[in-house]
């Protein structure tokens, strides 16, 4: 009997969702983004911070809830979303059940190579049947402190603070 050769099948990391959950992107949040109801205030959360890493401006506006919707400033959405290297999601808490949920995060980047971390609690409502982002309060966070000449650019870049945004 001949034995069959198998093809292996790999996952790269670049296949992996952006939010952190550490599953593949078609099984995550790419089907929410393509117009799949989100399933949780979570869901909707991580594919929310998607959105902002792909500029899926139209995504962040539709899952707006209409009672803050006509409050967003597009053009300053789209900027913040374009002018940021997005360095990951940490999720904090999450207090849902069938038609309202806190979620707790923070997000990290750089926006034109400042470094910032955005910690908010975010208030979400089930309305017929799908999830949408009321609004949210930011926390206060200390500053982080400065990077080092020797330490890795915050920006991303893997190279030295000092011969990049130090520089």
């Amino acid at each position: 009997m001949r034995s069959r050769r198998v093809p292996r099948v790999s996952c790269d990391v670049a296949d992996t969702c952006p939010c952190g959950s550490g599953e593949l992107d078609v099984a995550c949040c790419a089907p929410l983004i393509a117009g799949a109801p989100a399933p949780t205030a979570l869901a909707l959360m991580r594919s929310r911070y998607v959105a902002y890493v792909r500029g899926e401006i139209d995504y962040l506006l539709a899952t707006h809830h209409s009672a803050t919707r006509d409050d967003i400033d597009r053009d300053a959405v789209t900027g913040w979303s374009r002018h940021t290297a997005w360095q990951g999601l940490e999720i904090i808490a999450v207090d849902a059940d069938d038609t309202t949920g806190t979620v707790e995060f923070i997000a990290r980047g750089a926006t034109r190579g400042t470094p910032f971390v955005h910690h908010e609690r975010s208030q979400f409502r089930r309305t017929d049947g799908h999830w949408y982002y009321v609004d949210g309060k930011q926390i206060a966070q200390r500053r982080p402190p400065a990077p080092g000449r020797n330490d890795p650019c915050p920006c991303g870049s893997g190279m030295k603070y000092k011969r990049c945004h130090g520089a």
